[in-house]
């Protein structure tokens, strides 16, 4: 008896459990392939981790280019700020008191003759070095404590948290009124050191959070019962997983600090002349607002938009790092 014709777009493929069963030609040959790359040519690709998909993330967003740009510039002019402004921002004439735009001046004079473009670049300094210090102080202070009392917990656990409970209840603006105003000090330290005591409570909270929830992850457990030390479970398990809400609360924070210091001095009780700052250069403005109004505009639009670059990056960083926004 003669065999049917075979048609040419079926093939027989082994089930594996001494079967076979009809497949198309495409299936069937892809069910010889190797497992991994196109054509068995080699392996998957390698999953990327949290952080290489935040940093590809962020890549492409305008939104973080745009502040980090801006924070780019801020902390060169920081670092050199004789390479865009020649002058002295200590030397005052009084002759040219309220003047307006001049060439070689094109932010004027302020109240007392100086020059108000040369004061904002060298005023950068000032905030940007206030704000990256306390930030990092803040960071330091309130992940290791936070940090800490999520993982043992206990007593200690519950001592932190009555004591953040006390810093919280303090008003920002009244403790630098009243903690400030007897140093004598005219360093960025003392404001610097105000920052911190007050600031940490905040990074303690999201510190300990992060690491209660994290602790609670399989893998932590699975390395517990390995016999992992606390150190190390801390360290190489905890941390890295837990680290992610500090740096994007610290780097919004960050802007804030800068305003603070600036409101502080506006008050007279941050730094003092002759230090350049954007909020002296604020507050000694503040009473020509009618008749030169560009020495308040300059130094305050400096403070607005570098407040609002770190806001601007820690968004952006947050959105790169939280998953549930993918």
């Amino acid at each position: 008896m003669p065999e049917p014709p075979r048609e040419p777009d079926n093939a027989i493929a082994a089930t594996g459990q001494g079967g076979a069963m009809d497949l198309g030609l495409a299936e069937a040959e892809t069910l010889e392939r190797t497992p991994g790359g196109p054509e068995g040519t080699g392996p998957q690709e390698k999953p990327r981790s949290l952080w290489s998909d935040a940093w590809h993330d962020l890549r492409r967003n305008p939104v973080f280019i745009g502040s980090a740009l801006v924070i780019l510039f801020l902390v060169f002019i920081s670092l050199w700020p004789s390479a865009i402004a020649s002058g002295n921002p200590l030397k005052c004439d009084l002759a040219r008191a309220q003047e307006g735009s001049q060439p070689g001046h094109p932010f004027g004079f302020n109240g007392q003759g100086c020059d108000v473009y040369t004061r904002t670049v060298y005023g950068a300094r000032t905030s940007v070095a206030v704000g990256v210090l306390s930030t990092l102080g803040v960071a330091v202070l309130g992940s290791v404590l936070g940090a800490l009392a999520g993982f043992f917990g206990g007593v200690g656990d519950a001592v932190l948290s009555r004591i953040t409970d006390v810093f919280f209840a303090i008003p920002v603006v009244l403790g630098g009124l009243v903690l400030l105003s007897v140093v004598t000090s005219n360093t960025i330290w003392p404001v610097i050191g105000f920052i911190v005591l007050l600031g940490w409570p905040q990074l303690s909270r999201i510190a300990r959070g992060s690491v209660i929830t994290a602790k609670q992850n399989d893998y932590v457990q699975a390395a517990r019962a390995l016999g992992a030390s606390h150190s190390r479970l801390l360290l190489r398990h905890i941390a890295p997983n837990a680290v992610a809400p500090v740096i994007v609360v610290a780097t919004i924070a960050l802007g804030t600090y800068i305003a603070l210091e600036a409101t502080l001095s506006f008050l007279g009780v941050g730094l003092r002349p002759p230090s350049v700052s954007w909020g002296i250069d604020i507050s000694a403005a503040s009473p020509y607002i009618r008749n030169a109004p560009h020495a308040l505009l300059w130094p305050s639009g400096a403070l607005a938009v570098t407040v609002l670059a770190f806001i601007m990056l820690g968004d952006a960083v947050r959105d790169a790092l939280d998953p549930k926004l993918r």
